[in-house]
């Protein structure tokens, strides 16, 4: 087991901070929290203040709960949700390359969230100090089912994207 803890434990401490970062950048980053709002509502994320303060929280938060090795798969969900509505709403259309502007970064961040959630946190987590043992394929489906699911509810209640002109005009 210690090599399926140690497997765990490098999949936490890289992800976790990763998303951690992505979060506290959102806030802290050149163009911080307004420079967020403000691409949050050139994707069509309504209303763009509240999504832009809801992901980064959300990152921060499901980047520590994963580097700590807490509560899994909650956080696991959290990722999946994140990176579902990074797809829908920033990438898509732009093919599979991230240097293109493609949902590669987002599909590898979930895919990677929803397999530590089946190989859970290990013993060398927060869990683990409490005798938390949540793995297996369960935790997988949840992770994979909350995070999606959490994910197409916001964007059927917030996603509002402009249409293009061509896409408003009527012909007769």
């Amino acid at each position: 087991m210690k090599g399926h803890d140690t497997a765990a434990l490098v999949l936490r401490a890289t992800l976790g901070p990763m998303l951690f970062a992505h979060g506290w950048n959102k806030v802290a980053g050149p163009g911080g929290l307004k420079g967020t709002t403000g691409w949050f509502e050139a994707l069509g994320l309504r209303p763009a203040e509240v999504h832009a303060r809801m992901a980064a929280g959300t990152e921060m938060a499901a980047g520590v709960g994963i580097a700590l090795g807490a509560a899994n798969p909650l956080p696991a969900a959290a990722a999946v949700g994140l990176m579902t509505v990074a797809a829908r709403t920033d990438h898509r259309g732009k093919g599979f390359f991230v240097f293109k502007g493609g949902w590669e970064y987002a599909g590898v961040v979930g895919g990677a969230a929803v397999a530590l959630a089946a190989l859970g946190n290990g013993r060398y987590s927060l869990d683990g100090l409490l005798r938390r043992r949540s793995a297996g394929p369960r935790h997988a489906l949840l992770a994979a089912g909350v995070g999606t699911a959490s994910a197409a509810a916001l964007l059927a209640m917030c996603y509002r994207p402009r249409q293009k002109p061509d896409e408003t005009e009527t012909h007769h």
